[in-house]
């Protein structure tokens, strides 16, 4: 039988309360903590109340034009926000056709719910539903033509639906590929493992604004006569593409950190390339791997704002328009604006790099129910 933990007297805490301890200990350990934190609540000081006041306490809540948001000590103008509501969720898609976005919306905060929520079985039927047929659904759904919806041009759509949409879509459809493009890249066949380094190193070395740009304009030149893609189509290839030979490095890079012990581990143990693949290696490189892939998930993200230059009107695309609005033009509008379309991005990445850092945590702690199938 072991024996009982020797007593031990509770801690000295001369500073009173566990709050100062906490303090002491994380703020004013030394001299040079404390320096930094004297400057950075100075900073805080400095900044937020003078933001706070412009955006909520002087702020304008109630109106119907510029006249109601320009004046002296007048803050924020956030009807502006409330007016263009509808262009910021839907963009200029028809009013009367909205319900089937709203439709996409809940089928993919389904979708991420069943494969983000820990305690729900089946992710990788959930995780295959998202790369492979949320995508249709979503196409088909929006743009119409079938069971009697009428046909609705990408050209309309726009707004947070187009933002969220293809950072979705290429989200799942990236990961994927990246996967296979990493395992390709470590192949030990060599015309596998050069075409899969000739993809990654190309689609590296060329800025994500001109592949859109060839997407939009130099890929239909190539095309068979009578025969077309949707620019929105094309540019969601590029996209997914694009961030799949970024995911493929970070994988890789998960995969070259992992000791070569557990793979001769599971062929001593008869099992084969797949096997050892999908059952040993990959999910341990995946782990290792989950920080840089939820900020490549995030950088996807924030570069859909460059959907905009083929004429696309994105979630932010639709702020500045709406800036040039002569009906609410004025520098407050504007700075209103770009705070919300801020606001609204940080709350996505946040959301994002929270999650991230839960999952570490719960595979750290060796909890399997995030990731049984």
């Amino acid at each position: 039988m072991a024996k009982p933990a020797a007593h031990r007297a509770p801690p000295d805490r001369p500073f009173g309360p566990l709050v100062f301890d906490w303090l002491r200990e994380n703020l004013f350990s030394s001299v040079t903590n404390t320096l930094l934190t004297v400057l950075a609540i100075a900073f805080i000081y400095a900044v937020v109340p003078p933001i706070l006041d412009w955006a909520v306490f002087s702020a304008v809540w109630s109106g119907t034009g510029r006249a109601d948001c320009i004046g002296e000590g007048k803050g924020a103008c956030w009807p502006f926000i409330v007016a263009r509501k509808d262009q910021i969720i839907y963009g200029q898609y028809f009013a009367d056709q909205r319900w089937r976005v709203d439709v996409v919306y809940l089928a993919g905060a389904l979708g991420l719910a069943w494969i983000l929520i820990p305690r729900l079985p089946g992710k990788l039927w959930a995780g295959i539903g998202m790369a492979i047929l949320f995508p249709v659904f979503a196409f088909v759904m929006l743009s119409g033509g079938v069971f009697d919806l009428p046909v609705v041009p990408t050209e309309r759509w726009g707004g947070l639906l187009l933002t969220l949409l293809i950072s979705v879509v290429g989200i799942a459809v990236s990961f994927p590929i990246g996967v296979l493009l990493a395992l390709g890249r470590r192949s030990s066949l060599p015309v596998i493992r050069m075409l899969c380094v000739c993809f990654i190193e190309f689609v590296r070395g060329v800025p994500l604004i001109t592949l859109l740009f060839m997407a939009a304009n130099v890929v239909p030149l190539f095309m068979p006569q009578g025969v077309s893609l949707d620019k929105l189509l094309r540019a969601l290839i590029v996209i997914s593409l694009f961030s799949a030979a970024y995911m493929a490095e970070v994988v890789r890079g998960g995969l070259q950190a992992l000791p070569r012990g557990q793979s001769e581990a599971a062929a001593a143990l008869g099992l084969g390339y797949w096997q050892t693949t999908l059952l040993v290696v990959l999910p341990q490189a995946l782990k290792i791997s989950l920080p840089s892939i939820v900020s490549s998930c995030i950088s996807l993200l924030k570069d859909t704002s460059l959907i905009a230059t083929i004429g696309f009107f994105d979630f932010l695309q639709v702020i500045k328009s709406g800036n040039a609005d002569p009906a609410w033009s004025a520098p407050n509008v504007a700075f209103t604006g770009y705070l919300f379309a801020a606001l609204v991005y940080w709350t996505l990445c946040f959301g994002m790099s929270r999650y991230s850092a839960y999952l570490e945590r719960t595979v750290a702690g060796g909890k399997v129910g995030a990731g049984r199938l």
